[in-house]
């Protein structure tokens, strides 16, 4: 059964959409960095859906990413787990290598490294609040193999349905207590259940992906 009996449904707001957070390149998707309440508390089994912002402009309030979580790992792990190795930034490559999400891992002292990477600093040096962010709270990385990626072809979704009605921060939505949401849910998977584990389009924001985004300010470079 694609939804387990105690499955959450996390939503939540993305503000950009490079290939970064989510990352659903090379066969999985996975949520390395960014939303560290989210990657803390979701379990082996939840649901991830990301819709569109404000700043995504016609791709707001549509789904850009669904994913369930199949693995749970840490930022070292992800680093030395050779599965990943691929999502490791090279920012003199290709634009989906560029935007590769595997950036930290500690170095042995047990400080965090950061990779040159889409949340450095614009001369590649580490980005000490995007750091901080990333790490502070959590080291967990979410990991999915079955999930769909529509990206810059998002798609029509109900929020009100599934009880997310004004699009800030995330909700967590306990489906076995909402049966409504349950059976809405269910359908949008079982419609576009062709689609799951591919990439539909290019992330919205893909032609910019050698940008440098830092999250505090939200200035990108």
């Amino acid at each position: 059964m694609l939804i387990d009996q105690n499955s959450r449904l996390y939503i939540y707001a993305i503000t950009r959409d490079y290939g970064f957070a989510p990352n659903p390149f090379f066969g999985v998707c996975t949520l390395a960095t960014c939303k560290p309440r989210i990657r803390k508390q979701a379990r082996v089994g939840d649901w991830i859906l990301g819709v569109g912002g404000a700043e995504l402009q016609e791709h707001s309030r549509k789904a850009i990413f669904l994913m369930r979580v199949s693995e749970k790992t840490t930022f070292q792990n992800y680093w030395n787990d050779s599965r990943f190795a691929n999502k490791k930034p090279l920012r003199n490559g290709s634009k989906v290598r560029m935007v590769g999400d595997n950036i930290y891992h500690k170095d042995m002292h047990g400080d965090w490294l950061q990779e040159d990477s889409h949340h450095s600093n614009a001369d590649g040096t580490v980005n000490q609040s995007n750091l901080k962010r990333d790490t502070g709270e959590t080291s967990l990385v979410l990991i999915s193999d079955y999930f769909i990626y529509f990206g810059s072809k998002s798609r029509e979704i109900d929020l009100t349905l599934l009880d997310y009605k004004r699009i800030r921060d995330y909700r967590k939505l306990e489906l076995n207590k909402n049966p409504v949401a349950f059976e809405y849910f269910q359908e949008f998977l079982d419609s576009n259940s062709s689609l799951v584990n591919m990439i539909m389009a290019d992330p919205c924001d893909f032609e910019s992906s050698s940008a440098r985004v830092d999250q505090k300010t939200g200035a990108v470079t």
